[in-house]
């Protein structure tokens, strides 16, 4: 089975930083887009940004110039830098990846972690 573990969230004042890390682990052949989503209490989950095995990227519009996202193929992990924090920034932020599950695979298989909190407040 596929895992994906998140870390770096918690508490952070309007303007400050956070950098949360992904590690995906378990039976997969290789990781074709790697991302990240958030969800905010009484809102839809959204994409924040996402990167692809050869470094395209995409990001909502509300933290382009902000974020950066960034991975490591070879260690199957993806970061998400936030800088310029906002109080509308505040979600549960979600890993996802994309996988193939085995080399003859053409399409690949979503899966998600757990969530990790991130609260902009002052």
């Amino acid at each position: 089975q596929v895992r994906l573990v998140e870390s770096g969230g918690g508490l952070v004042q309007p303007g400050g930083s956070l950098r949360l890390s992904c590690a995906a682990s378990g039976s997969f052949f290789s990781i074709d887009i790697m991302g990240w989503y958030r969800q905010a209490p009484g809102k839809e989950r959204e994409l924040v940004a996402r990167i692809s095995r050869g470094g395209t990227t995409n990001y909502a519009d509300s933290v382009k110039g902000r974020f950066t996202i960034s991975r490591d193929n070879a260690k199957n992990t993806v970061d998400l830098q936030m800088n310029s924090l906002k109080l509308e920034d505040t979600a549960v932020y979600y890993c996802t990846i994309d996988a193939y599950e085995h080399t003859w695979s053409f399409v690949t298989v979503t899966y998600w972690g757990q969530g990790t909190q991130v609260t902009v407040s002052s």
